[in-house]
């Protein structure tokens, strides 16, 4: 029984295909454009229109994705509509 070493060894940046490093690059400014979101709104944004405390959102919205995303979803404080009347 031989092992396949060599197919489950990570391959470097340089072995990658053009269409892998290309989406690597994308996934990666997407996620730091959304945690950049998240953390500016945090810091614009009064305590009393947060749900808990602020350290804790930013410190969650370290978390790829999934961070910025549960404080856009849960982490805000609904605001009552205005209306024009």
């Amino acid at each position: 029984m031989g092992t396949k070493k060599a197919a489950a060894r990570k391959k470097s940046w340089k072995e990658l295909p053009p269409a892998a490093r290309t989406g690597t690059i994308v996934i990666g400014a997407a996620q730091l454009a959304f945690l950049a979101a998240a953390q500016r709104d945090l810091s614009r944004r009064p305590d009393e229109q947060i749900r808990g405390s602020k350290m804790f959102w930013r410190l969650a919205t370290l978390v790829n994705f999934i961070g910025p995303g549960c404080y856009f979803a849960f982490g805000r404080k609904r605001l009552p509509a205005v209306t024009g009347k």
